[in-house]
């Protein structure tokens, strides 16, 4: 039964990499429709209200500085903007000492983002899909320290679950309101609300690692909630949102909806105060999160700075941080945490990335409740996480590329949780190829050419 497991979700893993290598060609193709004449292009006023460009837009209504580029194929058909973004990692995961172990298996997630102008303003349709349930396989990936969801009625502890098939399916609308305020409107059956940072996989300092940080479910994971409701004011610089949601975790079938009350609510603002910057801060009350821990509810804050630069003409920099605490119903105190990451994308070649992580767990979090054990604060452990990692692109397909890459991490544990994951510092490193489109810098889109 074993062998049949690992054979079929190798097999998936190799057809996912596989078919993105050979969706490519059509990525390149789709990349020559841009600027069909008499198409709606980003550059209408309606498309674009306050001068809010869509370079902005992180995952579900967050924003990111305008400096940066996201890997995206753009093209036009009738009235429509199409953007169709995504990553595909074919990857072996090794993860030391006796809570680690190895997988094969593969990342991913494509997303495809419609929009239009209606009424005097922008309206936009997402969907966003990944197939990691059938490319992943015990639950998840290995990763030393991560907690959070569930794997056959358990507690997943030491790996990060895969993500749902429908991560998103949303409509959003935004329009002005006077020449200095807009209003916005985002439903989504499965959506983000606003409360946290820029979920891991759309941040530029995160986009091409592999790996999810530690901290996750302290700050960004209710990236995917069933059920979202946000609506919102802004400005060209300022953004203040208030959400109504399904706070509940997504269950182990991740291929369905997961639908419940709306009984969740949170609050953001958000500053961006020119091209390179962008700071936000929210609060969240999260009715029942976690289905091994019913009845229980939480409290989430969190605060993250952005930052991203250009370099030279084929490259971009950007750095985040973030602080992200949760305080549980049935625990005393914040159980906090704190991100570093910056990834560099040097030239068209040459990628690096760092991430350093600080994180308060519990016993009951690392699946050591009962024992002798004891903890500094209100019985939470503080565990650590540095990671690097590069990437050589070794082939290009017209707008996609293909990179060869690596990360290393060191994690450290307080000297009571040496014996259970047999050092103070066990180790991990993944291997990997990852396909995803070349970046076009924000002031290159804004500036192509009609052809006459």
């Amino acid at each position: 039964m074993f062998r049949l497991k690992w054979l079929y979700h190798s097999v998936a893993t190799l057809a996912v990499v596989v078919g993105a290598l050979v969706f490519a060609p059509f990525m390149a193709a789709a990349q020559n429709m841009k600027g069909m004449p008499g198409m709606a292009m980003p550059s209408d006023p309606a498309m674009n209200p306050l001068g809010v460009s869509m370079d902005r837009m992180g995952s579900g209504t967050t924003w990111i500085p305008d400096a940066m580029a996201i890997p995206s194929v753009q093209f036009s058909a009738a009235d429509w903007h199409l953007v169709l973004h995504g990553f595909a990692f074919g990857q072996y995961d090794m993860q030391s000492g006796p809570r680690g172990g190895n997988q094969l298996g593969s990342l991913n997630w494509a997303m495809l983002m419609a929009t239009r102008a209606v009424a005097g303003g922008r309206f936009q349709a997402r969907a966003m899909l990944s197939l990691d349930a059938a490319t992943l396989r015990d639950g998840g990936y290995p990763l030393l320290l991560q907690t959070g969801e569930t794997w056959k009625g358990k507690p997943l502890i030491d790996r990060q679950h895969p993500h749902d098939f429908w991560m998103e399916l949303g409509l959003q609308y935004e329009r002005e309101i006077t020449q200095n305020a807009g209003f916005s409107v985002y439903i989504a059956p499965s959506g983000e609300p606003a409360l946290g940072p820029v979920a891991f996989m759309h941040r530029p300092s995160a986009m091409d690692n592999p790996e999810a940080g530690i901290g996750h479910h302290w700050q960004d994971a209710t990236h995917v909630s069933f059920g979202v409701v946000t609506a919102g004011i802004f400005s060209k610089r300022w953004k203040l949102e208030g959400s109504v949601f399904n706070g509940q975790e997504p269950d182990e079938n991740r291929w369905n909806f997961d639908f419940h009350p709306l009984q969740s609510y949170s609050g953001r603002v958000t500053f961006n105060p020119d091209s390179s910057w962008s700071m936000s801060a929210g609060y969240g009350f999260i009715r029942e999160p976690e289905a091994s821990d019913a009845g229980h509810s939480m409290h989430r804050t969190s605060i993250a700075l952005q930052h991203s630069r250009r370099l030279r003409m084929a490259g971009q920099w950007a750095t985040t941080l973030i602080w992200g605490a949760n305080a549980h119903a049935d625990e005393e105190g914040l159980s906090q945490s704190i991100l570093a990451e910056s990834e560099a994308i040097l030239d068209e070649r040459n990628t690096v990335f760092g991430r350093a992580e600080y994180v308060q767990k519990s016993a009951e979090d690392l699946g050591i409740a009962g024992t002798a054990l004891t903890a500094a604060d209100h019985g939470r452990f503080g565990v650590s996480r540095l990671s690097l990692g590069y990437i050589r692109e070794i082939g290009t397909f017209g707008a996609a590329t293909i990179g060869l890459g690596a990360v290393g991490s060191v994690n450290f544990v307080p000297s009571a949780l040496e014996r259970t994951y047999g050092s103070s510092t066990p180790t991990g490193a993944t291997l990997f190829v990852r396909l995803r489109a070349r970046v076009v810098a924000p002031h290159d889109m804004h500036n192509m050419q009609m052809p006459k």
